[in-house]
C-alpha cells in the first residue's frame, strides 16, 4: 500500500491551488459580495445559485444541499476520488513533489486507480498523435484533409491514429509500466485469445476530455471497408468515463460558453472541429449517445441560467436528425436558457457546410432561427391534414400536451397562442384554455401541482426546514433563524470565523454555554479546541482548517464551513458591528442567568439559610449591574 502523504505536503497542495480556480473548471462563478463567488451547485439540481466559494478562506459551501469543504473536498466529491488520489492530482497540477511517510517517494504502482487510468489515457493520446504522422496513417490524414482539416487543426484537437495491428498500444503502455489489469479497466485494451489486445485498431482517434481537461476516453472513426465494426466506436463505460456525463469539446468551449452565455450542440467530432475553426468556439457534442439530463446539468452550471442564456441544437435535416431534435425537446424544460434549433436548408451538417460554403455559412447557421418548442410543434402537426376540422383537432390533441409541459404560466399562454396560429384555429382562447386544462390533468396525474412540495427548490426547502425548527445538517434542538437569539449567535460565529480580528480577544472569553443552540455551541467548542479566534488573526486558511479538524463530527464540520462562507447581514462589517453582536450574545446570556438566579431565590424563600440566601442575592445584584453596564456602555463593558 502507498504510504500516508506527508501532512506538510498536503497543506502546501491545499494552499497552492486556489479553490476558485479549481471550481471554475466545473461551473461558472460570479461575484456574490464580500469577496465570495457563487454559482449553480454541481452536487444537486437548483434553479438559483446557492453554491458559494470563498477564495480567501479556501472553502466552498452550498446552502441548498449543505455540501461544503476545502479544495480537496470539492475535487474528491465531484470526481469521486479518494483523499490521496485528489492530493496527487492537485499536486501534479501545481508541480509539487509529494513525500510519503511510509512508502517512500510516490512509486508508480502505488498511485490511485483513477489517477492511473487517466495517466494511461494521456499516454495513449500521445501515442495516437505520434502515429498519425506515420505512413500507415495516410488514410487518416486524407480523411481529415477531405473534410477541411489540416495538420494544425488535428494538433489543436489532439486527433490521432490507432495502428491496425493487434497490440501496438498495449505493448507501448506495458512499456510505460501499466499492468494488463489497468489497461482492461481503462477500456484501452480488451481480452483476446492470447491476452489483451488493442480495443481500437486502424481508426482515426479523437481524445474525449472531461470538463477539467483530462483525457478519459476516445472516439474512433472507421477508415477502411474491411473494418467490420461500427462507423464510430467509443470507449466503454469505465471508472473515469460515462458517455452520458461527458461532452466532447467542453474543455475547449467552457470559458466561451460561460462568457457568451451560449452553447451550440452539434452531433459529431468533426462538427465540433468545423464550428470551432469557423469561430463558433462554444460548440460541443455528445459522445455516441442522445443529449440527456446529465449533459443539461453540465451546461446549466456553465450558463448559470441567466435570462440571456441560449442553447442552440444543430441536427441533420434527415428523419434521424428530426427525431433527435424532438428528443432534445423532451428535456427542454430542464433548461432555464432559451433553446433553439438550427438546420441548414440543404440538410448539411456543420462540417459539410464549412467545406462547401465556408466559415461564414457555419456562423450564419448557428444564429438562433427557430425556437426548439416551435420546431417540435411543427414536426408534430405536419403529420395531420390541417385543412379539415378533424385534422386540426387531432393535431391539437397531440401538440397540446407538449405546450402544457411548459412550467412558466406566461410562456405557456404565449406558446398556446402560437399553437393556435400554426393550427389555423381562429378561436385562440379555446386553444389556450384547452392547453391549461391539459396542464391541470398532468399535475393531477402526478399527484401534486407546481405549488406542492415536490416543486420547491432545494434552497427554499432548506430554509423552510430551518424555519420549522428542523436542521438539515445537525441533529438536536432547533436552529430557528427567526429567533433573534439564534440569528445573533450565528452572526457572531461568522465573525469569529471570517473576521476574527474584529471580535478578539473578547470572543475567546465567551463560554460555550453562552450559545443557546447546541449546534452553535458545538462550533464555539471547535473554535476553542483549535486555539481560539485569536489564532485566525495570523493565517485564515490554517485557522479555519484547524477549526474544521477540531469539529467532533461531519455535521459540525459542515456547519463550520457554511458559517465561514455565508454573507453577513450587516451592511458595514466593522468593530462597531462586531461589538453589537458580542454585546447581544452576552446580554442574552446574562438575562438567562438572571432568570435562573431569580427562580432560585424564589425557591429558597424566607426560611432558607441566611448565608445561602445572601450569596444568591449578591449574585443577582452583580448580574443586574453588569446588564445595566452592557446596555449603557456596549462593548466597552465586556
Amino acid at each position: 500500500m502507498a504510504g500516508r502523504i506527508n501532512d506538510d505536503d498536503v497543506k502546501v497542495v491545499r494552499d497552492a491551488v486556489p479553490i476558485d480556480t479549481v471550481v471554475s473548471e466545473y461551473l461558472q462563478l460570479r461575484p456574490a459580495g464580500g469577496g465570495n463567488m457563487k454559482g449553480l451547485c454541481p452536487f444537486h439540481d437548483e434553479k438559483s445559485p446557492s453554491f458559494q466559494v470563498s477564495p480567501s478562506k479556501g472553502l466552498f459551501h452550498c446552502f441548498g444541499c449543505q455540501e461544503g469543504g476545502d479544495t480537496i473536498a470539492f475535487v474528491m466529491k465531484i470526481d469521486h476520488l479518494s483523499f490521496s488520489e485528489t492530493v496527487e492530482r492537485l499536486a501534479a497540477k501545481a508541480g509539487i513533489t509529494l513525500r510519503y511517510e511510509e512508502g517512500g517517494y510516490n512509486p508508480t504502482h502505488q498511485r490511485g486507480e483513477r489517477i492511473r487510468l487517466v495517466e494511461a489515457h494521456k499516454a495513449a493520446a500521445d501515442f495516437y498523435v505520434e502515429q498519425l504522422g506515420g505512413e500507415e496513417a495516410a488514410i487518416g490524414r486524407k480523411f481529415l484533409a477531405e473534410r477541411g482539416f489540416d495538420q494544425s487543426a488535428a494538433e489543436h484537437f489532439g486527433v490521432g491514429y490507432s495502428p491496425a495491428g493487434w497490440d501496438h498500444l498495449t505493448r507501448f503502455l506495458r512499456g510505460k509500466g501499466f499492468s494488463d489489469k489497468e489497461l482492461l479497466l481503462a477500456g484501452l485494451s480488451q481480452d483476446g485469445r492470447r491476452g489483451p489486445i488493442d480495443r481500437f485498431r486502424g481508426r482515426l482517434m479523437w481524445p474525449i476530455r472531461d470538463i477539467s481537461g483530462e483525457v478519459v476516453g476516445f472516439g474512433a472513426r472507421k477508415l477502411r471497408d474491411d473494418d467490420n465494426g461500427p462507423k464510430y466506436l467509443n470507449t466503454p463505460d469505465t471508472a473515469i468515463y460515462k458517455k452520458s456525463q461527458v461532452l466532447y469539446g467542453v474543455d475547449l468551449a467552457k470559458k466561451d460558453i460561460a462568457k457568451a452565455s451560449r452553447a451550440v450542440v452539434v452531433e459529431g467530432y468533426t462538427d465540433v472541429m468545423a464550428c470551432h475553426l469557423a469561430g463558433i468556439t462554444t460548440a460541443i457534442a455528445t459522445c455516441g449517445t442522445a443529449f440527456g439530463t446529465d449533459h443539461i446539468k453540465i451546461l446549466r452550471r456553465l450558463l448559470m441560467d441567466n435570462g440571456s442564456a441560449r442553447v442552440i441544437f444543430t441536427f441533420d435535416g434527415d428523419a434521424a436528425g428530426q427525431k433527435a431534435a424532438l428528443r432534445a425537446f423532451e428535456d427542454d424544460q430542464k433548461f432555464a436558457a432559451e433553446t433553439y434549433i438550427a438546420i441548414a436548408p440543404d440538410g448539411m451538417d456543420p462540417c459539410e457546410l464549412r467545406l462547401n460554403k465556408g466559415d461564414a455559412a457555419v456562423q450564419d447557421l448557428v444564429e438562433p432561427r427557430t425556437p426548439l418548442f416551435e420546431f417540435a410543434i411543427r414536426q408534430i402537426v405536419s403529420r395531420y391534414d390541417l385543412e379539415t376540422p378533424a385534422g386540426r383537432a387531432s393535431a391539437l390533441d397531440e401538440a397540446g400536451p407538449i405546450v402544457a409541459r411548459i412550467k412558466n404560466g406566461a410562456s405557456q399562454h404565449e406558446v398556446a397562442v402560437q399553437l393556435a396560429g400554426i393550427l389555423g384555429i381562429l378561436d385562440t382562447q379555446f386553444v389556450v384554455k384547452r392547453v391549461a386544462q391539459m396542464a391541470r390533468w398532468a399535475r393531477d396525474r402526478g399527484g401534486r401541482g407546481p405549488a406542492g412540495p415536490a416543486s420547491s427548490s432545494s434552497s427554499s426547502a432548506s430554509s423552510s426546514s430551518y424555519d420549522s425548527g428542523q436542521s438539515p445538517a445537525l441533529s438536536g434542538p432547533a436552529l430557528n433563524l427567526r429567533s433573534p437569539a439564534h440569528r445573533t449567535e450565528r452572526e457572531l460565529l461568522k465573525l469569529a470565523l471570517q473576521r476574527p480580528e474584529l471580535v478578539s480577544p473578547a470572543f475567546d472569553a465567551y463560554g460555550v454555554d453562552e450559545f443557546t443552540a447546541p449546534p452553535y455551541a458545538a462550533v464555539r467548542r471547535a473554535v476553542e479546541d483549535a486555539g481560539g479566534a485569536e489564532q485566525g488573526m495570523a493565517s485564515a486558511p490554517e485557522y479555519l482548517a484547524g477549526v474544521r479538524e477540531a469539529a467532533p463530527n461531519d455535521a459540525v464540520r459542515a456547519l463550520v464551513t457554511e458559517l465561514a462562507v455565508e454573507v453577513f447581514h450587516g451592511k458595514t462589517i466593522d468593530e462597531s458591528y462586531a461589538g453589537e453582536q458580542l454585546v447581544r450574545v452576552r446580554l442574552r446570556a446574562v438575562d438567562l442567568r438572571i432568570h435562573d438566579v431569580t427562580s432560585t431565590l424564589a425557591r429558597l424563600g424566607t426560611g432558607a439559610d441566611h448565608e445561602r440566601h445572601q450569596a444568591v442575592q449578591n449574585e443577582l445584584w452583580v448580574l443586574q449591574q453588569y446588564r445595566q453596564s452592557l446596555r449603557n456602555s456596549g462593548a466597552a463593558a465586556l
